[in-house]
């Protein structure tokens, strides 16, 4: 029997199967690359809001602390958006005739919440508890970044569960004294990881094992 394929199409056998493994390899780094890019995770986006809230002039120029506003992080496993009555605490005496702040005002006159665009946004499935990181000893600043240099608030970090493990494999890099909680550019009174250890234990912190449990966060 007369050979039917010429021999070079063993050669281009070969060749077609390497690289349709090499080609997929390259598509799922692709896909993986595409997943964690700030595209997907909105990292570093900011995000359009009724009123162009500044924490550099709030925080950083007045120096109001975090929760003057958020006012329920270390009791409550949300922390809360502030009700448009924490805005007029200042507002009704300090620029409150600036076109900017109508929607404030609006807000405070029909009793009509403003709609805020959220930043910090989990999906349904992941439970996340801001009580108790903020009980642990975990700044403000770890998860939100300097808050204080922010003309604009955006997502600082991806929020992917990468993210979430790398503090969750070895907090003691993390978590500081509960006294510097809400401190912006907080630096340690000695070796970071030595003082860590200490608070992971003195705070009752949970060994890696269950941190890193998946029904710690996924409930």
């Amino acid at each position: 029997m007369s050979q039917i394929f010429h021999r070079s199409a063993n050669s281009f056998a070969r060749i077609s199967i390497f690289g349709a493994v090499f080609m997929l390899a390259f598509l799922g780094w692709i896909a993986f690359e595409i997943d964690r890019s700030p595209w997907q995770t909105r990292q570093a986006q900011i995000r359009e809001q009724p009123v162009p809230f500044s924490h550099v002039h709030h925080v950083g120029d007045l120096g109001l602390d975090c929760r003057y506003c958020h006012t329920t992080v270390e009791t409550s496993s949300f922390a809360n958006i502030p009700p448009t009555k924490t805005c007029m605490n200042c507002h009704s005496q300090i620029w409150s005739a600036s076109p900017t702040l109508e929607p404030v005002r609006a807000s405070f006159r029909t009793g009509t919440s403003i709609r805020w665009t959220r930043v910090y946004d989990l999906p349904d499935f992941v439970y996340f508890n801001h009580s108790i990181h903020v009980n642990k000893g975990v700044g403000c600043e770890t998860c939100h970044g300097r808050v204080d240099r922010m003309p604009l608030t955006w997502q600082e970090h991806s929020l992917q569960m990468s993210w979430c493990l790398d503090c969750h494999r070895q907090p003691e890099k993390y978590v500081r004294p509960r006294e510097f909680v809400t401190a912006l550019g907080y630096q340690p009174a000695g070796d970071r990881e030595e003082i860590g250890r200490r608070l992971v234990k003195e705070y009752g912190i949970q060994d890696v094992r269950t941190l890193t449990s998946c029904n710690t966060c996924h409930r």
